[in-house]
């Protein structure tokens, strides 16, 4: 009768399965993170802004405040622009660091599974 070594098919188990499905969760978890962070930080920066707006806008009292107010709009379209376009390359570099870091986790894994694949033959 023929025991089987149940540790080692545990550990190629392990090995096959867990280990990538585990790198690939930790990868997803990190840009996940990052995502929302960078989501929570653009979002306050524009609620910010908005109620700054506001409290200037509140604040006019004659036709002189309101003109300085319309002028001052310009400036601020520009910020918020360049805000936007800076949280845009802000999430394109988040998602195309997470594209090339899972590429790579795949070619790591498929190098592997031929790898064992391989010696299974030779064995056989």
């Amino acid at each position: 009768m023929q025991t089987f070594n149940t540790n080692e098919m545990t550990q190629q188990f392990d090995n096959f399965f867990m280990a990538p499905v585990r790198a690939y969760m930790t990868l997803s978890i990190d840009y996940s993170e990052k995502m929302l962070n960078a989501q929570l930080d653009a979002n306050k920066s524009y609620v910010d802004t908005g109620i700054a707006q506001m409290r200037q806008l509140m604040s006019v009292k004659d036709a002189s405040g309101l003109r300085s107010y319309m002028e001052g709009q310009q400036k601020v379209a520009k910020e918020l622009a360049e805000r936007v376009k800076g949280d845009t390359d802000k999430v394109v570099a988040l998602q195309q660091d997470f594209l090339q870091k899972g590429q790579k986790l795949t070619e790591d894994n498929v190098k592997q599974a031929q790898a064992a694949a391989s010696k299974m033959s030779k064995t056989a």
